[in-house]
């Protein structure tokens, strides 16, 4: 009996210390109550109506830029109303904000707002508000709103800057209209650059964010608002654990601009820029990939004013590094214009140092021989056939020198670089191309052992690829 008894024992004491752990691992959980408590009186609920064409048609009735994709495939963005079939209706959104200011001022995202002919703040105490637009910025997605009120419950604002990733943070929306819902999670990385929003170093958590939250705060555990919830990443259209939030310290610097100026002022440089692949880093002579690669430049801008190049690859910013191509727009949109700002910038193999005066973001922004098309040159080591441009074609296109790519080996090295027909070889490992000829004179004295940056026009912008020649 002794042995089952030291059995038992061993066994009760081991239950004993699993209960101990997971009362540990709780009290260790954090508790959101008192946060939320003091918290919701500050978050608001946004709805907003705005009218709306849509059409009445056999095949279903579409509003706006519902329109299939097939039907905009034939009739483009004017589709064609049968009769009696158009008339208008009033659309209804909704989303989250918070208040920042007790005199009634309210941020939420543009999106949330974007387009809308009356805008309705719901507060915590059930008050339905009407709101105005003080301003948006469409570019970091901030909106500011204004509605009659006083003494407003206000949320405390937290340093952006102070995060960690798998720090605690928490959201209070209104998903699917769900007033004051809270969820939480932890960041999962900072910085991140999203497509199409490259002024935006988001924070990446994975709080449950649905359609409904956009607008709304996101805060760490003392109860301060670090961001706002803004995009999620979905395939279902609902939560898929990829939530993104504008940092606060971005957030309030739009929303005092917005607040004291009406718009947004952010730096320019005025260039086209691209990653830094493996092969282009070597092709320009770098021990690893880093830094913007300056595609083109626009030729009334600040950097091609104050002495910059195409081909030049910016490393940092005012000391802080360009470790991506994407932090550089972020870092130049942070400076005033008019300020000079500091780039140390990799050209021709050696790193030196420009001073460059941003400029202001302009209102409106898009992105040899003389024998015409009489010939084509083969270069056979590249696998490319091209043909010269004209003076006209060379101004048509916007290049100063370059030859135009009519086919390409599907086989050789211009292809597997990514050239295609219809290019426009500007320059090859930094030497001009301004005919076939010289283009082949330039080939047949790469080296086979590096890839080499060659610089194409495609589409109305200019781009490097990093060609790799092979043995013969």
């Amino acid at each position: 009996m002794k042995p089952l008894t030291r059995s038992l024992s061993m066994w009760t004491a081991l239950a004993v210390g699993l209960v101990f752990a997971q009362n540990s691992m709780a009290r260790e959980l954090p508790d959101f109550t008192q946060l939320v408590e003091d918290a919701a009186p500050g978050v608001v609920n946004i709805s907003t109506t705005r009218t709306a064409e849509s059409y009445r048609t056999p095949f279903g009735n579409f509003g706006g830029q519902d329109v299939p994709e097939i039907f905009r495939h034939f009739f483009g963005d004017r589709f064609p109303v049968p009769p009696g079939g158009g008339h208008t209706e009033e659309l209804q959104s909704l989303g989250s904000g918070f208040v920042i200011d007790e005199d009634g001022y309210i941020m939420t995202n543009a999106h949330v707002v974007d387009g809308a002919d009356e805008i309705t703040v719901r507060l915590n105490d059930r008050r339905d508000l009407k709101a105005e637009l003080v301003g948006e910025d469409k570019k970091t997605d901030v909106a500011v709103l204004k509605v009659n009120a006083r003494d407003l419950p206000t949320l405390k604002l937290g340093d952006s800057e102070d995060l960690k990733v798998g720090e605690w943070v928490a959201a209070i929306g209104s998903p699917f209209g769900f007033d004051h819902s809270v969820t939480a999670g932890i960041i999962s990385a900072i910085n991140r650059t999203l497509p199409r929003d490259a002024y935006v170093p988001f924070i990446q958590t994975d709080v449950a964010i649905n359609p409904g939250n956009s607008g709304g705060p996101l805060f760490n555990l003392d109860g301060e608002v670090v961001g706002i919830n803004s995009q999620i990443f979905t395939r279902s259209g609902g939560f898929m654990g990829l939530s993104f939030a504008i940092p606060i310290n971005v957030a309030m610097d739009v929303a005092d601009q917005l607040r004291t100026e009406g718009h947004v002022t952010r730096g320019w440089l005025g260039v086209m820029i691209q990653p830094v692949s493996r092969d282009l880093a070597e092709s320009f002579g770098m021990d690893k990939p880093e830094g913007a690669l300056i595609a083109d430049l626009d030729p009334e801008g600040p950097a091609a004013k104050d002495g910059l190049k195409a081909g030049d690859i910016v490393l940092s910013v005012n000391g802080e590094a360009v470790d991506r191509s994407s932090s550089l727009p972020r870092l130049i949109g942070q400076v005033k214009p008019d300020q000079d700002v500091e780039l140390k910038v990799m050209r021709d193999g050696k790193t030196l140092t420009q001073t460059v005066t941003v400029g202001d973001w302009p209102d409106e922004l898009s992105g040899g021989d003389s024998s015409g098309h009489g010939g084509q040159t083969s270069p056979a080591r590249l696998g490319v056939a091209v043909q010269s441009l004209s003076d006209d074609e060379l101004e048509r296109y916007g290049v100063d020198a370059g030859v135009l790519v009519a086919d390409v080996d599907p086989r050789g090295v211009a292809a597997e670089s990514g050239i295609r027909p219809g290019d426009i070889i500007v320059s090859v490992d930094q030497q001009a191309v301004e005919s076939g000829r010289q283009l082949s004179e330039i080939v047949s004295k790469l080296p086979s052992d590096r890839a080499v940056p060659v610089r194409i026009y495609r589409d109305g912008s200019s781009l490097f690829v990093a060609l790799r020649l092979g043995d013969e």
